[in-house]
């Protein structure tokens, strides 16, 4: 499940776009960062679940390749009582792109929109074998300019569903991250987010057609640590039409302590 993006966000909150490698540097704006996220998830859906899990994040920018990822361990401490008990233990999400104006040598720029990728993202789980996800996602991205949000992540996926083998709707993902309000220290706080919506959803596969989330969060960042609030909005998530008996619409809160390496 997606987080805070925080790697294409810090990514967004840079001053130098990558846009024109007309010069033949493509690795003028390369970075690379990691970090680990204490997380606690409050109601989080489907199945209104309460739990902890570790989150370890990296991302960077190397040449033409623009990438981000995590790797989740559910219920650290494998307590019988944990909502996550008996479930997978690891969920593992990775989302290379490859810049289109790099591999092409042209400033493919135009209006807001700073560059064009070849966008993938993969979604792995393990530990269930009845609920083992295994997705892959292929399409095209951007880098836009949104007023007072700055750079903004906007990527247009197909779904490959690599255990049914079979294509099964498509997925729209944006992320964004707006410093707002700076510290005499370097702290700041800042409003980071993301929208996952998906859509066409065959109904061999899905109870409902359409379905995602929005992750609306407000973080304190220094520059080794970081604390945060998210409140996540669901709406039919993952295709899961919303039922009495098995909840997949309503909102999800998030709490996390980060530290930054």
């Amino acid at each position: 499940m997606k987080k805070t993006i925080l790697a294409l966000s810090l990514a967004a909150a840079m001053p130098t776009f990558a846009a024109d490698y007309t010069d033949g540097d493509t690795h003028k704006n390369d970075y690379n960062w990691m970090q680990g996220n204490l997380m606690y998830a409050v109601n989080e859906l489907p199945g209104e679940s309460d739990h902890d899990y570790l989150e370890l994040e990296f991302g960077g920018r190397s040449g033409i390749l623009d990438y981000y990822g995590y790797a989740d361990v559910f219920n650290l401490t494998s307590s019988d009582s944990s909502d996550k008990d008996g479930q997978d233990k690891i969920f593992i999400k990775f989302a290379p792109r490859i810049s289109l104006d790099g591999l092409t040598g042209t400033d493919l720029s135009f209006g807001p929109v700073k560059e064009l990728y070849f966008a993938t993202l993969f979604n792995w789980s393990g530990g269930n074998e009845d609920s083992t996800v295994n997705n892959s996602f292929w399409g095209l991205g951007s880098d836009i300019m949104v007023p007072w949000l700055g750079k903004v992540g906007f990527n247009v996926y197909g779904l490959y569903d690599l255990n049914k083998k079979d294509w099964n709707g498509y997925q729209v993902s944006t992320n964004w991250f707006k410093p707002f309000y700076f510290f005499e220290n370097g702290s700041f706080f800042s409003y980071q987010g993301y929208i996952d919506y998906q859509v066409d959803l065959k109904s061999e596969y899905s109870s409902s057609s359409n379905g995602g989330v929005m992750f609306n969060g407000i973080y304190w960042h220094s520059d080794n640590f970081a604390l945060g609030y998210g409140l996540k909005a669901f709406k039919d998530v993952y295709g899961i039409e919303d039922s009495s008996g098995f909840k997949s619409t309503g909102f999800g809160h998030y709490f996390a302590a980060t530290y930054k390496f």
